[in-house]
């Protein structure tokens, strides 16, 4: 049984002014998100500055979102790290959170081969219980989980469940899902794709775009899984120019931006992210206002 089915959000990591983690606004995102009908909550993900949180923080952040979400929906915490040792132990503390899912990404800088990446997520996979979903995104890590490679790793080990695919490569999306005889669930991780990544056995999204949009998103993936196949394409294509823009700078600058601009006051960007500049923001206050989304 999949972790979930649907629009999960990568939810922001609130900040106060001090740069510290505010978790009363978490607990009001949380609940927002829910309300508008998210599917998951992804906690400390790349879109959640996990890359620049404590380890305490982690741990402290995941243990508030799984009471935060009080079961409503599944929690994913994102525990991936590019030391073997350290993702077991944010694993193995998520999981004693009482996490549903772990999102464990490609080891990154190391540039590990397709033999260190089966021992990689082997040894995580051995030292938990819960369902993980392996995350390949390239663009960031310099390291691609190739298909045969995610098949090596879902045919071995039972608790390696999933995938979100975040290469744009919709080839490499289709050969994987070959290889898995379309058994594997897949998620799409980039918010452009979720429709053609669905069309091809993807069970839903790991989102950005639902940070702003949450009841659209998951309005596009469950029209896609009730047969109205036009409608989710008719909703994939009217969010082309906001996902566009949540995305003309790095993630997550742009959508804590945004979410700032609807009056959400989720708090600055921990360095080394800056905050957005003049002309990309324009672009995004103009997308925002296009889609329909009310600015404070």
């Amino acid at each position: 049984m999949a972790i979930f089915k649907g629009a999960g959000v990568a939810i922001v990591t609130p900040m106060k002014d001090n740069e510290e983690v505010n978790y009363d606004k978490l607990e009001e995102m949380i609940n927002w998100q829910i309300d508008e009908g998210t599917d998951a909550i992804i906690i400390a993900g790349t879109t959640g500055e996990s890359s620049t949180l404590t380890m305490e923080e982690h741990k402290k952040v995941i243990e508030a979102a799984v009471e935060f979400t009080g079961h409503r929906v599944p929690v994913v915490a994102g525990t991936g790290s590019n030391c073997t040792r350290t993702a077991i132990q944010l694993s193995q503390e998520a999981e004693e959170a009482g996490v549903d899912g772990l999102l464990i990404v490609t080891p990154y800088y190391n540039k590990a081969t397709q033999a260190g990446l089966v021992q990689h997520y082997s040894r995580i996979a051995q030292n938990v219980k819960t369902p993980i979903i392996m995350y390949n995104v390239p663009g960031r890590t310099g390291c691609n989980l190739l298909p045969e490679t995610a098949a090596t790793l879902f045919k071995e080990q039972k608790n390696i469940v999933g995938l979100k695919e975040a290469t744009g490569n919709m080839a490499q999306a289709s050969q994987t899902m070959y290889l898995t005889d379309g058994k594997l669930d897949m998620y799409s991780g980039e918010d452009g794709l979720v429709v053609p990544l669905m069309s091809i056995g993807a069970i839903g999204v790991i989102s950005v775009w639902s940070n702003v949009a949450p009841k659209k998103v998951h309005q596009m993936c469950q029209s896609f899984f009730d047969g109205n196949i036009e409608e989710a394409r008719l909703l994939q294509r009217e969010g082309l120019p906001l996902v566009d823009a949540l995305f003309s700078e790095v993630n997550p600058i742009p959508v804590k931006t945004a979410l700032n601009l609807m009056g959400k006051n989720v708090g600055p960007l921990r360095s080394p992210m800056s905050e957005m500049g003049e002309a990309a923001k324009a672009k995004l206050v103009q997308a925002m206002r296009e889609y329909g989304i009310a600015l404070a």
